[in-house]
């Protein structure tokens, strides 16, 4: 099993920033992804951003140029920074976390962020 803890999120105006953390415990191993995934009221679950152990990531279009993601290896923790947030932003971040070998998924309890206009 992996554990994932996340921090951060809040609430900000429209254009201002916020950042996202998650830390991994548990059956960690070295080869894995790492990412956000997001779920507005009333709509699926997004893929955001995600990130692979040796550094490849991935985002959604509209949050290209906006969010960053990184990860630090030795603390098994992900980054989320946000910039220039809009209000279709809002929604509750999950972090994930891949296992590579099997495929198997893990999810974080998922942390509120409110951009108002």
């Amino acid at each position: 099993q992996v554990q994932l803890v996340e921090s951060g999120g809040g609430l900000v105006q429209a254009g201002g920033s916020l950042g996202l953390s998650c830390a991994a415990s548990g059956s960690i191993t070295s080869i894995n992804t790492m990412g956000w995934f997001r779920q507005a009221p009333g709509k699926q679950r997004e893929l955001v951003a995600l990130i692979t152990s040796i550094g490849v990531t991935n985002y959604k279009d509209s949050v290209k140029g906006r969010f960053t993601i990184s990860r630090d290896n030795a603390k098994s923790t992900v980054y989320l920074q946000m910039n220039s947030l809009k209000p279709e932003d809002t929604a509750v971040y999950y972090c994930y976390y891949r296992r590579n070998a099997g495929l198997v998924d893990y999810w974080g309890q998922g942390t509120q962020v409110t951009v108002s206009s």
